[in-house]
């Protein structure tokens, strides 16, 4: 995405252009043209990563994937294996003026992507390569004698749309099978997002449209509709309130008869965010988030709730901040007439926002589960961050239906935890290193399910990337 701060300068008509592309010289690249209200830039990142796993899906893969549209050929599972993966994704991206407040925008880019060896769902070869953005926008604005700024932007085509910290919408598009790239994740835009913002100082309101780019094999043609709003009360306080709908749908709820579909879905969301202390500086933190799910065809009331609180401490050796999150997601209880499982929608993001547990998140995903956290963030350098977690799942409810076929009826609640250590290193403002570590145990729920004293998955991971 472009993201580009315009100030108006006396006689900008004048003003010498800059950029690779106006004779500016390679140094300036990727910008290609800066100057006289317009502003062209190349994108390039490049990623490679290597990808291990000991007893992926505990060992039993023809148990966990029995059914699984994304198997091709032999998966990973008992003993070890091992894959590699990467992406290309370049495009181009610009603003020029249309008028003295308004500017027009846009981008245009492309990713390919590719797989060798015996990945979580497949043992072949794979490559890609489609279109990832294609966009256009308008932004303008003024700003008042008094110090208050008024912006507002339009935009319609193939972008990536976030809502919040992603906790339910961030993946709008589809990784993996024949787009290959399974973990590094490279496509992130929608086929289409139409979206309309506004904001006065630190209120922001946005509506919006979404189709995501799901594979085609798999495409549930689910449109979602929204409306955002977010502001600051103070400088310490940060809060969201969004309402969401789905006017089209073809996915089914699984149930004994499969009748229930998520078309007509409607979901309220509120979430806060209180720090007392600016960034960089000692003092605690709090966020809280709860939503509800509705539905207009038939009777549904499924409900979310999350809250982190963390201390950091900026001051210390290694500025470490420590935090606790419990999320509750709900599941369906057979014994009411209501349907009660939480519908996650496009959740997702990192495995810092809501993917949850690195292993454990490919078994159970965000429905009808319960999970703790504690997590530390440590830099033993500047260039460096070590975050350590610690994870305990719990299932909401022991019918599972619509989760993982092999875990449908649980004997139980209790379904595992993890332990994992993510590493960073930036080397240069250009090029950044990645790995992580984690250790998976199944609990009593998943090995009576699986019919296996214990269960355990580990893997370990390591990327670099390259963004221009």
């Amino acid at each position: 995405m472009l993201r580009v701060l315009v100030v108006p300068a006396e006689n900008d008509a004048q003003a010498r252009p800059d950029g690779a592309a106006s004779g500016a010289g390679r140094s300036n690249f990727p910008v290609l043209h800066d100057g006289n209200g317009r502003y062209l830039r190349a994108k390039l990142d490049v990623l490679a990563m290597a990808y291990a796993n000991q007893d992926a899906w505990y060992g039993r893969p023809d148990l966990m994937l029995a059914g699984n549209p994304f198997v091709q050929g032999t998966p990973a599972g008992a003993a070890g294996t091992a894959w590699i993966e990467g992406f290309a994704h370049a495009g181009l991206y610009g603003l020029m003026p249309v008028s003295t407040s308004v500017h027009a925008y846009g981008g245009v880019s492309a990713v390919g992507s590719w797989s060798y060896g015996r990945e979580l769902f497949s043992d072949r070869t794979r490559s890609h390569l489609d279109i990832e953005d294609a966009y256009l926008g308008l932004v303008g604005g003024r700003s008042t004698q008094a110090g208050d700024r008024l912006a507002w932007t339009v935009s319609v085509g193939r972008q990536r749309f976030m809502l919040g910290d992603g906790f339910l919408i961030a993946n709008t598009a589809t990784n993996g099978r024949d787009r290959a790239a399974l973990q590094s994740n490279p496509r992130w835009a929608s086929d289409m997002t139409a979206a309309v913002r506004l904001s006065y100082n630190d209120l922001r309101i946005e509506a919006f449209h979404l189709d995501p780019d799901e594979l085609p094999s798999i495409d549930t043609h689910t449109r979602i509709q929204g409306v955002n709003v977010e502001g600051r009360a103070g400088p310490e306080l940060n809060w969201g309130v969004s309402l969401l709908r789905v006017p089209k749908s073809r996915y089914a709820y699984y149930t004994p008869n499969n009748s229930l579909r998520r078309e007509g879905l409607r979901v309220a969301d509120i979430r806060m965010r209180w720090q007392p202390a600016p960034v960089g500086h000692d003092g605690p933190y709090l966020a809280a988030e709860v939503a509800q799910q509705t539905n207009t065809d038939f009777a549904m009331r499924a409900h979310a709730w999350t809250v982190e609180g963390g201390y950091s401490l900026a001051s210390a050796t290694w500025s470490p901040t420590i935090s606790y999150r419990y999320a509750h997601l709900s599941g369906d209880d057979p014994a009411t007439s209501r349907f009660e499982r939480w519908d996650p929608l496009l959740s997702g993001g990192n495995g810092e926002t809501w993917v949850q547990g690195i292993n454990h998140f490919k078994v159970f995903q965000n429905s009808n589960l319960s999970t703790h956290r504690v997590q530390a963030r440590l830099r033993p350098g500047a260039r460096i961050e070590l975050v350590p977690q610690l994870w305990l799942f719990r299932a909401d409810s022991t019918n599972n239906l619509g989760g993982n076929p092999a875990l449908s009826m649980l004997s139980n609640r209790e379904l595992g935890s993890e332990a994992n250590l993510t590493i960073r290193y930036i080397a240069s403002r250009r090029v950044m290193l990645q790995g992580h570590v984690a250790a998976t145990f199944a609990h009593s729920a998943v090995e009576d399910a699986l019919d296996m004293s214990s269960g355990r998955w580990l893997s370990a991971m390591l990327f670099t990337r390259i963004a221009l």
